[in-house]
C-alpha cells in the first residue's frame, strides 16, 4: 500500500511518454485496443480466453492482421477470429474500406488501360475479392464519369481555334441484343496559345452530315471560334457540315486519309513506290513547287497506273487547300499531325476491350483518353510558335466550294 500510495500514475505515465521512445505511444494504443477486442470476443464466446465454463458458447480461432491508421501512425493489430461465425470491431475500423479504395482504383485504372473486363477479373483476385462480375468492373468505373462529362462539357475559352483536325473512329457496341458498330467523333484544335487540345466526343450511329452538324454545333455552342482551317477525311456529310457550321474557314483532306485510297488503285508491289511519289508533294519550299511537283508525280504516275492518276488529279484542289497559309504552318501540320497519333492511342486501349456493351463506356474510356492526353499536351512544348499563329491571322481565307451545306450525306467513294 505504502508503495503505491508514493507513485503518481500520472506523473509516472508522464515521465515515461518524455522519455521513452517514439514507438512508446504506438505501443499503448496497440496494447489498449487489442484488450478492448479481447474483452469483446470474450463476451461474444460466454468466456474468457482459455477459460473452461459451461457457459461458453464460442471460442477463438487465431488472429488476423489489419492495419490501422492512426494520428500516432499506423499500427498492426491483431483481430481475433472464432470458430463460428466472426468477429470485427466495427467502432474500430471500418470492413474493407481501404480494400475497396485500393480494389475501385486498380478496376477503374485498369479499365482506362483497356483492359478486359475478364482481365480485370483475374487481377482483383490478387486482391482477395473472389467473386466480381464483369457488370460490376464496368460499374466501379463510372466514377470516371463525372470526370469525363466535365472534360467534354468545358467551355472552349483559349481564344481563337485556327486549326481543326477532326475524325471518326468506328467501334463495336452491344445493342438491343446485337452488336452493332457506331462512330466515336473527335475533334483536335491548335489553341490560342500554340498548344494542342482536344476540343470534343460524340457517339453517333452513323458518320452522316447530321451527326457531324450537331457535333459541330455542339462545339461552337461552347465557345469555338477563329477556325481558318479544318482537316479531315473526304466524307461528304464531314465537309458539309464544316461548311455549314463553320463558315469561311477552308478544308483540307487529310493526306493519311487519301493516301491509303489512293493505294487501292495499284498493286501492292507498287504502293511503296506511289506512296514516296505522293509524300515529296508536300515537302516542298513554297506554294508553286508544290502545285509543280504535285502536276510532276501525276504525269509520272499515269505512264504506269492512269486510274490511279486520275484520282489524284480530281482530288488536287483538296489536297492543296493547305498552300493558301505560310509554308511554316503547313510544314508543322504535315510533320506532326496530331489526330493520327492519338487515333493510334485511342486504339491501343479501346482494341483491348473490344465489344463494349453500351455507348456511355465507350465515351468513359475513349473521354478518359483524351482528357489524359490533352492534360500532358498542355504540359509539353507547344505545338505552334506564337510568331506561326501571328502569320496564320493575316491570312484571309476565301470560301470555296466546300463552304455550302451538301443535301447529300452519302459518303464519297475512295
Amino acid at each position: 500500500m505504502a508503495a503505491s500510495e508514493s507513485v503518481n500514475p500520472v506523473d509516472l505515465l508522464c515521465e515515461q511518454i518524455a522519455g521513452a521512445s517514439p514507438d512508446l505511444l504506438q505501443a499503448m494504443i496497440k496494447t489498449f485496443a487489442q484488450a478492448v477486442m479481447s474483452a469483446e470476443a470474450d463476451a461474444i464466446c460466454g468466456a474468457s480466453y482459455g477459460q473452461r465454463s459451461e457457459d461458453r458458447v464460442n471460442s477463438r480461432n487465431g488472429y488476423r492482421v489489419r492495419e490501422w491508421d492512426t494520428r500516432a501512425g499506423t499500427i498492426d493489430l491483431a483481430v481475433p477470429k472464432l470458430r463460428s461465425g466472426s468477429y470485427f470491431p466495427d467502432w474500430l475500423l471500418t470492413h474493407r474500406r481501404r480494400a475497396e479504395q485500393a480494389l475501385v482504383s486498380v478496376v477503374a485504372t485498369s479499365y482506362l488501360l483497356g483492359v478486359s473486363t475478364r482481365r480485370v477479373e483475374k487481377l482483383v483476385e490478387q486482391l482477395g475479392v473472389k467473386q466480381l462480375s464483369k457488370s460490376q468492373v464496368s460499374e466501379m468505373a463510372t466514377h470516371l464519369d463525372a470526370q469525363v462529362e466535365a472534360f467534354r462539357s468545358r467551355p472552349l475559352d483559349a481564344g481563337h481555334y485556327p486549326f481543326v483536325w477532326m475524325d471518326a473512329l468506328t467501334m463495336k457496341v452491344r445493342e438491343a441484343g446485337r452488336t452493332v458498330n457506331v462512330h466515336a467523333l473527335v475533334a483536335v484544335g491548335v489553341n490560342a496559345d500554340g498548344q494542342r487540345e482536344v476540343l470534343g466526343l460524340d457517339v453517333a450511329s452513323d458518320e452522316d452530315g447530321a451527326g457531324w452538324l450537331a457535333f459541330l454545333r455542339s462545339l461552337t455552342a461552347r465557345g469555338l471560334t477563329g477556325v481558318q482551317l479544318v482537316i479531315s477525311d473526304a466524307h461528304r456529310g464531314l465537309v458539309g457540315a464544316i461548311g455549314a457550321a463553320l463558315p469561311g474557314a477552308a478544308w483540307q483532306r487529310c493526306r493519311t486519309h487519301y493516301l491509303r485510297n489512293l493505294l487501292t488503285k495499284v498493286p501492292k508491289s507498287a504502293q511503296p513506290w506511289i506512296a514516296t511519289l505522293v509524300r515529296t508533294i508536300f515537302d516542298q519550299p513554297d506554294a508553286d513547287a508544290v502545285r509543280a511537283q504535285f502536276d510532276r508525280v501525276v504525269t509520272t504516275i499515269e505512264a504506269r497506273f492512269p486510274a490511279a492518276a486520275d484520282h489524284l488529279a480530281d482530288a488536287r484542289e483538296d489536297l492543296l487547300a493547305f498552300t493558301g497559309f505560310p509554308r511554316e504552318i503547313w510544314r508543322q501540320i504535315w510533320s506532326n499531325n496530331p489526330q493520327e497519333r492519338l487515333n493510334k492511342e485511342i486504339r491501343r486501349r479501346t482494341d483491348v476491350v473490344g465489344i463494349f456493351p453500351n455507348r456511355a463506356a465507350i465515351i468513359r474510356l475513349v473521354g478518359a483518353v483524351l482528357a489524359e492526353q490533352t492534360d500532358e499536351w498542355t504540359e509539353g512544348r507547344r505545338y505552334m510558335g506564337l510568331e506561326i499563329l501571328a502569320k496564320a491571322r493575316l491570312v484571309i481565307v476565301e470560301p470555296d466550294q466546300h463552304d455550302v451545306e451538301h443535301t447529300d450525306p452519302a459518303p464519297i467513294a475512295a
